[in-house]
């Protein structure tokens, strides 16, 4: 009965995952049910599939993480049905691309799977995957990782092929990377009302002024990512990079611990945040990456080289700019938070040579923010404010010889 009633429930959306997968492409696998028992010493993590599924599990360090990955899965279950408990203080799942999916168990301390298996249902209707992890020492998890192969096609870090710009795109047009954050696996902020998700909203957000901004003769925009798939921050930099974007435009709606903060924030990059909400706010975008599990890959060297320091020091100019062009054309239209352009270290931001915008399009944790973050007829208005802010810059640019 549970496996009837659970793919009754999930129905809706297997539905619409087998016309996103389309004629030649296999039906993705449910995993219809999730339960999670245990404590500090030994936790089980048992979920529930429509069929077999293959999967294969990986280990990280610095933070300790243990990584399964699958094939393209559905996930059908609620949210709370696998809360974080015993020796997880964070479990994530979701989408890595249209072939994958992913399940990161984020540990309290160094752990290991003591088993990790697939079996049938005593029905013999499904099969369900079983996890159970023990505690282990540091030396036996630094052993695991260092033992492991990440070798599989399947779970070798890939780096994204550059999203091709419009095919419309001429000699001479300002092409312009619209970004929306978070995807897949990583599901952002969540809605105090509704439990929409940020990466919903930026998505949203993120083709509506990708389209608007396409209507502008001499302008074009693409996105980094046109559905609901994960990007890493190093990615999202490098696709607006080698399209040769003149403009990088990164939004998102995160949340706070102060539910009545409202309101749209432009950020720019700086070595140094220029306040603490600024800097919180850099540390979890940051933390993207790890949320989807991947290895932490250590920060280039600092390149001496006077040309391309006098780059980034012209790009900061540049994005300063765009950020004051974005609130101008805010001003009496767009409510923004008290300071509204702020400054931080955030690594989607860091490209040398694009000037690039974070843009916090409100609060998901204000009920308020959350309504209109919601609205069509608003997501219009801040859009259209958006395009004027862009022509404004452009012009500006143009003006100084750009």
């Amino acid at each position: 009965m549970r496996l009837v009633y659970a793919l009754a429930a999930a129905l809706s959306l297997q539905a619409a995952i087998a016309v996103a997968a389309g004629p030649n492409k296999p039906e993705p696998l449910l995993a219809y049910a999730a339960r999670i028992v245990g404590d500090d010493a030994r936790t089980r993590v048992v979920i529930d599939f429509d069929r077999q599924p293959s999967f294969s599990v990986h280990y990280i360090a610095n933070p300790v993480r243990i990584v399964v990955d699958l094939p393209a899965t559905a996930f059908g279950f609620k949210a709370d049905d696998l809360g974080a408990r015993g020796l997880f203080k964070d479990i994530r799942y979701g989408t890595m691309d249209e072939n994958s999916a992913r399940i990161v168990l984020m540990a309290i301390k160094p752990v290991k799977l003591a088993i990790a298996k697939v079996q049938e249902d005593e029905d013999g209707k499904g099969h369900r995957l079983v996890l159970d992890a023990e505690r282990v020492s540091k030396e036996e998890f630094a052993t695991l990782v260092k033992a492991q192969s990440w070798s599989d096609p399947a779970t070798t870090p890939q780096t994204a092929s550059a999203k091709p710009a419009p095919d419309t795109a001429k000699p001479g047009d300002f092409i312009i990377a619209v970004d929306a954050g978070h995807g897949g696996i990583d599901t952002g902020a969540i809605g105090a009302d509704t439990k929409t998700e940020e990466k919903q909203v930026t998505l949203a957000f993120a083709k509506a002024l990708a389209d608007r901004l396409n209507r502008e003769a001499g302008i074009k925009a693409f996105l980094t990512r046109s559905d609901d798939e994960f990007l890493s921050l190093a990615e999202r930099v490098q696709i607006a990079r080698e399209n040769h974007a003149g403009l990088f435009i990164s939004l998102h709606a995160d949340t706070l611990k102060q539910k009545d903060i409202r309101g749209s924030t432009v950020y720019t990059i700086s070595d140094k945040a220029s306040d603490k909400l600024a800097a919180d706010l850099a540390d979890r975008e940051n933390l993207s990456d790890q949320i989807a599990g991947k290895e932490t890959v250590a920060e280039p060297p600092a390149v001496a080289d006077i040309l391309l320091d006098l780059t980034r020091r012209e790009t900061q100019a540049f994005s300063i700019s765009l950020a004051e062009s974005v609130l101008g054309s805010f001003k009496d239209q767009i409510s923004t938070i008290n300071n509204p352009h702020r400054h931080a270290g955030f690594r989607v931001l860091q490209a040398p040579d694009v000037p690039s915008i974070l843009l916090e399009l409100g609060f998901l944790s204000n009920v308020d923010d959350e309504k209109l973050l919601l609205d069509d007829k608003w997501r219009a208005k801040v859009v259209d404010r958006l395009t004027d802010a862009v022509k404004h810059y452009r012009s500006s640019f143009v003006a100084n010889g750009g």
